[in-house]
C-alpha cells in the first residue's frame, strides 16, 4: 500500500462499540480512507447503519464481504471470544484487520491467530486505543527519552489505578433496532478451567487487559506477575530488567467520573498520565511531567497543552498509517498475547493461593 493512498475499509459488525468507538471515526477521515462495505447479520440494523454513514455495501456476513467487495482492511468490532470465528478467515484472506482488545480469551487461542497473521504476512493490530492517547503518546515518548538520557535515574516503578466508574460519560446512543442478535458460538476457556474461572478470567480480560497492556507499553519490555490478593484489587509484577509493577484494579469506584491514573517513577522525576472516559469525545488525556535534577533542567512540574482529540480517532488514524505501511501498529497480536498470557498466570495465581 502506498504512502499517502486513501484506503477502502470494510467493517464486520456495526453494533454499540462498533459505531461509537470505530465507525464514527473512520467516517470522518474523509481524506484517508473510504468505508465501502458493512457485514452486519441484522439486516435492518444493517440498512439503518449503512444510511446513516453512508457505506455503499452491505453484507450479511464476514464471508459474502470478504468474497465479493473490494477492501484494503477491515475494522472488526466484535466480542473478543468471537474473534476465533472471523479472524483467521480475514487473515487468511490477507487483508490487515483492527479487533477490539483483547486479542480473544485464552492464551492458547491467540497463539494460533498469531500463528496465521505471521504466516500469510498480514497485519493484525489489537485495538488499545489508550496507546494512541496524544496524552500516552507524548508520556511515552518523554518516558523513552528519559531511560535514554539517564538525565534522571533509572525507571523505579509504574503504577497503573483504574476503579470501575463512568466509562461512557454521556456519549450519544447508537442506532438500534430491536432485532436479535444471531446466536453464536463462543470461543471456550482454557481446558484445565472450571466455569467459574472461565467466566473470571472473562471478566479480567474484558476490564483490565487495557492496564495490563499500559504497563508493557511504558516499560519497553515483558513482565511476570509476583503477587495477587485476595480480594481481587490488586497485581503486582517485577520486569524483566527488574522495575516494579502494580495494578489497582477496584480500590474503590465512582458512579458520576472516570479515574484511571498511570505513574512513570524514575529516580529524580515522574511522568504522569490521567485519562478520560474511554467514550469520551474528543479529548485528550493530561500528562504531568516532574523533574528533580538541578543539574539537568531546574527542578518543577509542568502540564503540557494536548490536542482536541480523542484516542478512539488517534488509533484509526494510526491503524490507516499502518495498513500504508508508514509506521509500526501501536500494539499487533503478537505483543497483544503476552497480556493474555499475564492474565492466566494472574488466574493461575488465584487458584493455587485462595482456590478461586
Amino acid at each position: 500500500m502506498s504512502a499517502g493512498s486513501k484506503l477502502r475499509i470494510g467493517f464486520v459488525g456495526v453494533g454499540g462499540m462498533g459505531q461509537m468507538a470505530h465507525l464514527s471515526n473512520y467516517a470522518v477521515l474523509t481524506d484517508q480512507c473510504e468505508v465501502v462495505a458493512i457485514a452486519e447479520p441484522r439486516p435492518r440494523m444493517a440498512r439503518l447503519v449503512a444510511g446513516r454513514y453512508g457505506v455503499p455495501e452491505v453484507y450479511a456476513n464476514h464471508q459474502q464481504l470478504l468474497e465479493r467487495a473490494k477492501v484494503d482492511a477491515i475494522v472488526a468490532p466484535q466480542q473478543f471470544r468471537n474473534h476465533v470465528n472471523l479472524i483467521p478467515d480475514i487473515l487468511r484472506a490477507g487483508v490487515p484487520v483492527l479487533t477490539e482488545k483483547p486479542l480473544c480469551l485464552t492464551a492458547d487461542a491467540g497463539r494460533e491467530l498469531v500463528r496465521i497473521g505471521k504466516e500469510k504476512g498480514v497485519l493484525h493490530m489489537v485495538g488499545y486505543h489508550k496507546r494512541s492517547d496524544p496524552a500516552m503518546e507524548y508520556a511515552k515518548r518523554t518516558v523513552d527519552a528519559w531511560k535514554a538520557s539517564g538525565d534522571f535515574g533509572k525507571l523505579r516503578y509504574v503504577r497503573v489505578t483504574m476503579p470501575p466508574g463512568d466509562w461512557v460519560s454521556g456519549a450519544d446512543r447508537p442506532l438500534a433496532t430491536d432485532e436479535p442478535y444471531p446466536p453464536l458460538s463462543w470461543e471456550p476457556g482454557p481446558s484445565s478451567y472450571s466455569d467459574e474461572q472461565t467466566r473470571a478470567l472473562e471478566e479480567f480480560v474484558n476490564y483490565y487487559i487495557h492496564q495490563v497492556n499500559a504497563i508493557r507499553f511504558f516499560l519497553g519490555e515483558n513482565y511476570r506477575l509476583t503477587f495477587a490478593d485476595r480480594q481481587g484489587n490488586l497485581l503486582v509484577g517485577e520486569s524483566e530488567s527488574g522495575v516494579a509493577v502494580t495494578l489497582e484494579m477496584a480500590p474503590y469506584q465512582t458512579s458520576r467520573e472516570w479515574h484511571e491514573c498511570i505513574l512513570v517513577s524514575f529516580e529524580q522525576g515522574f511522568v504522569r498520565v490521567d485519562l478520560p472516559a474511554p467514550l469520551a469525545r474528543q479529548r485528550a488525556g493530561q500528562v504531568t511531567v516532574m523533574r528533580d535534577n538541578a543539574h539537568v533542567h531546574e527542578p518543577g512540574t509542568f502540564i503540557p497543552s494536548m490536542p482536541n482529540e480523542s484516542a478512539m480517532r488517534r488509533q484509526a488514524v494510526n491503524f490507516l498509517a499502518a495498513v500504508r505501511g508508514e509506521r509500526a501498529a501501536p500494539c499487533a497480536a503478537e505483543e497483544a498475547l503476552e497480556d493474555l498470557i499475564l492474565a492466566e498466570s494472574y488466574m493461575d495465581y488465584r487458584s493455587r493461593h485462595y482456590g478461586q
